[in-house]
C-alpha cells in the first residue's frame, strides 16, 4: 500500500506535468498565431527560414535551462 507521502509526491508530479503541457500547447498556439497574422500583413506565405529556426531553438534551449535552474541557489 503507497504511503501517504507517495501519494502527495505523484498528485504534485502529475500536477506539475499537467500545467507544463497546457503552458507549452498555449504558448505554441499563440506563436503560431503571431506567425500567421506578419505572414498575413506581410502578405507571404508563413514558412520559416533556417535562420529563424535555428534562433528560434536556441531561444528554446535558453528558456529551457533557465526553467531547469529555478530555485537552485
Amino acid at each position: 500500500m503507497p504511503q501517504k507521502a507517495e501519494i502527495i509526491k505523484t498528485t504534485n508530479n502529475t500536477r506539475t506535468l499537467l500545467s507544463g503541457a497546457l503552458i507549452g500547447a498555449a504558448t505554441g498556439l499563440i506563436a503560431a498565431m503571431l506567425m500567421a497574422r506578419r505572414a498575413e500583413k506581410q502578405e507571404k506565405e508563413s514558412a520559416i527560414t533556417p535562420t529563424e529556426g535555428i534562433k528560434l531553438g536556441l531561444l528554446v534551449f535558453g528558456l529551457l535551462r533557465a526553467i531547469s535552474s529555478l530555485g537552485d541557489d
